[in-house]
């Protein structure tokens, strides 16, 4: 018999934000586990799913800290999202790319080779994109600031429309 593993109670809340309501879940130890838009919620239960299976219970309630820095990120103070705590239940190698994610900082842009060596893996760029695509916390570990090696905008889970605006908001270079 499998050992079972423990169930994880997130609190779930929403925010609109000028690109979409986003939805916030956050740990009992105030880490936050997933963010993504409300019109992506099918891709955020995929992920959910495969990396705590059925152990999750969700309850809403606000989830203050992440909220306060969402909102004043989304009124010009870009670094506010830098100082929230996450964790994650991906992979050893998707935590290492999460976490180089989250060294690129606001107003620049890194192309998936670039972020591939950064964190000492220049021969795993496929694998640094996947990972980056399975990203359950988007804006706040910036996948939206990974573009392609020619300065052109690359996929991006919350829709190209966003990846846009979201570069846009940060002033940070790359070629429609």
């Amino acid at each position: 018999m499998p050992p079972t593993r423990p169930t994880l109670t997130l609190r779930s809340d929403r925010i609109k934000t000028p690109t979409g309501t986003m939805l916030i879940l956050v740990d009992e130890d105030g880490y936050l586990r997933s963010v993504d838009w409300e019109d992506h919620q099918d891709r955020m239960e995929r992920l959910l799913a495969r990396h705590y299976g059925d152990t999750l219970v969700r309850q809403p309630g606000r989830t203050p800290t992440v909220r306060t820095a969402i909102e004043a990120y989304f009124s010009g103070e870009l670094e506010a999202l830098d100082a929230l705590s996450v964790r994650t239940n991906g992979t050893p190698f998707q935590r290492e790319v999460w976490a180089g994610l989250r060294t690129i900082p606001v107003g620049e842009t890194l192309s998936y080779s670039a972020l591939a060596q950064r964190i000492g893996r220049p021969s795993a760029v496929r694998a640094v994109g996947l990972a980056n695509g399975s990203n359950p916390i988007g804006v706040v570990v910036p996948c939206h600031r990974v573009i392609g090696a020619d300065g052109t905008l690359t996929g991006y889970g919350g829709g190209m429309e966003r990846k846009r605006w979201l570069l846009q908001h940060e002033g940070a270079p790359f070629r429609d």
